[in-house]
């Protein structure tokens, strides 16, 4: 099985040049059309379409106010190979357009993990198995 997972956005290709930017990956060429850009690995294409595939879809009344910031109803997470990779990514966000919403941090499940959104504002994450050397796993945090 193959993983497709799409955002709508307003500018496909420019999510396309923001995300090839951040992570180095391939254009899936042959999936273009006039509303749809997309990024592709042999596990998973990472596609962009256009505000006309609302229609297309039969979702007309979902489409979000043109200008409006789209709530968090989902987001990615990309599994990079190590920890440096995330906090290298992490760093770069910003002068790709993007934003960082939480730094890397160790999780209590063993990954070094970020939380950023892209120039449109999805969020997404970037996490790797295993911790920088010295950083301790934290503990489950606990309600209040």
């Amino acid at each position: 099985m193959k993983l497709w997972f799409n955002l709508f956005t307003p500018d496909p290709q420019a999510l396309l040049d923001f995300y090839q930017a951040l992570l180095g990956l391939p254009e899936a060429v042959a999936s273009r059309s006039p509303i749809y850009r997309a990024l592709e690995t042999a596990d998973f294409q990472l596609g962009f379409n256009a505000r006309p595939a609302y229609d297309l879809l039969g979702l007309p009344e979902r489409a979000p106010a043109l200008g409006s910031v789209p709530p968090v109803t989902a987001y990615c997470t990309f599994m990079l190979d190590t920890a440096d990779a995330v906090s290298r990514c992490a760093e770069r966000v910003a002068a790709l357009g993007g934003r960082l919403i939480k730094p890397p941090y160790p999780t209590y499940y063993g990954q070094w993990q970020a939380v950023l959104a892209d120039p449109q504002h999805n969020v997404f994450r970037l996490s790797a198995l295993g911790l920088p050397a010295g950083v301790p796993t934290p503990a489950f945090p606990l309600p209040d």
